[in-house]
């Protein structure tokens, strides 16, 4: 066991993959969760090869494999008339040129998956973060309840309105994207009249998008529904939806969409907002990770990805540098850039995927069609075939050959 002690803040998919990667690593290291349930808000997650790398190192890919759909292709068509824009092949070629599988998953699922393989005397919740502060070369945590802890390190693994990044960089609320998602499960059962294929879907249109597919050994289908709307008045990010808004605002849509959306007996509303990129993470003996440092909208599928991608390359920066604040410098120089780019790509297909009927459309298909937005295995490597170990070794800062390559998720 290292002699470095760690504090995570946040027992969400990021924080408890970082403490089984410094676990792994040898490091003492202990994850303080707020809520009194450990749960993740959400349905679906698309856990991308450079994710399944992170998982496999952990010896976690069998699980992830029994609890997961394998997608056989990502499809995206257009929103009337179900016209194909653009096909590539995922399943058994994504292993074949990536060495991993993509799979889709429930965040519940994946998350139970994640703390099952921590030991229990790691994970303390009903532990929300009041503050911290130095004491001489340690770090003094503070908790509503009373406990306080006293280590080496301590990392904001606290979500987008992490207490951790506000402690050090000041209050700056994150930002409505102006756009809503409609989200939920519907039983598989209930809509094997459609046919549905074992596909990423995304069916693009005016203003709006819809992605669905299957999770949990095929027992459900996730759905997706985003909406564009001018604010966010509603308490809560996350409230229960009423179905029948959503079904008006995909009226006209293709028959897969409205059929899965005539399935629905629950949904959940969903305000999407993001941050610009941090100037900086680390200070001293304290960083961020995951949301807290990089929170970005769902559509490059990358969101859980990065987050799951910092663990590692964090571990590999403490393992490296006997130095803590080098470390956490080094870690914070290394993903920086890289999550930055994946959440202005994010934020660029908004625009992309909701194009009016019109020239802009026209074009954007066309160009599509051409493979002017290229979803070859070349066009992703930088994405999927990203090693955060290697990456502290070389350096890398794990962005492609062309940085304004836009990506389609």
């Amino acid at each position: 066991m290292s002699d470095k002690s760690i504090a995570i803040i946040g027992g969400g998919i990021g924080g408890v993959s970082a403490a089984l990667n410094l676990l792994r690593a040898g490091f003492d290291v202990h994850v303080y969760e707020q809520s009194r349930a450990l749960r993740e808000v959400g349905a679906g997650i698309n856990m991308n090869p450079n994710a399944v790398r992170v998982i496999h190192t952990l010896g976690l890919s069998d699980n992830l494999a029994r609890l997961g759909v394998m997608p056989l292709a990502v499809h995206q068509q257009r929103w009337d008339d179900g016209l194909t824009l653009l096909r590539a092949p995922l399943g058994i070629e994504v292993e074949r040129h990536f060495g991993f599988r993509q799979y889709q998953s429930h965040r519940a699922d994946v998350l139970k998956m994640l703390v099952d393989a921590l030991p229990p005397e790691r994970m303390h919740i009903a532990h929300r973060l009041t503050g911290f502060s130095e004491r001489g070369d340690k770090i003094e945590a503070q908790f509503e309840n009373g406990t306080r802890a006293s280590v080496d390190v301590l990392i904001g693994a606290d979500g987008i309105h992490s207490t951790v990044q506000r402690q050090l960089f000041g209050a700056t609320p994150p930002r409505f994207t102006g756009c809503a998602a409609y989200r939920g499960l519907v039983l598989a059962e209930k809509v094997k009249h459609l046919g549905l294929e074992v596909v990423l879907q995304l069916t693009m249109g005016p203003g709006k998008h819809f992605v669905r597919y299957f999770v949990a050994g095929m027992r459900y289908v996730n759905f997706v529904a985003i909406i564009e709307q001018d604010s966010w008045t509603k308490e809560s990010w996350t409230d229960r939806g009423d179905i029948n808004e959503a079904r008006t605002a995909f009226a006209g849509w293709h028959k897969d969409v409205v059929g899965v959306l005539e399935a629905v007996d629950e949904t959940f509303i969903w305000g999407l907002f993001d941050r610009a990129p941090l100037a900086r993470w680390s200070v001293g003996r304290v960083t961020l990770l995951g949301d807290a440092c990089h929170p970005m909208l769902p559509f490059m599928a990358q969101g859980a990805a990065q987050a799951i991608e910092d663990g590692p390359t964090l571990t590999a920066c403490l393992q490296k540098y006997d130095d803590i604040p080098e470390a956490l410098a080094r870690y914070q120089a290394l993903r920086l850039p890289r999550t930055a780019h994946v959440q202005s790509l994010a934020a660029n297909n908004k625009i992309r995927f909701h194009l009016p009927d019109g020239p802009e459309q026209m074009a954007r298909d066309a160009k599509m069609a051409a493979g002017g937005t290229d979803f070859s295995f070349k066009a992703i490597e930088w994405i999927y075939g990203y090693d955060p170990a290697v990456a502290v070794e070389t350096g890398s800062l794990g962005l492609p050959p062309q940085p304004n390559l836009s990506t389609p998720t």
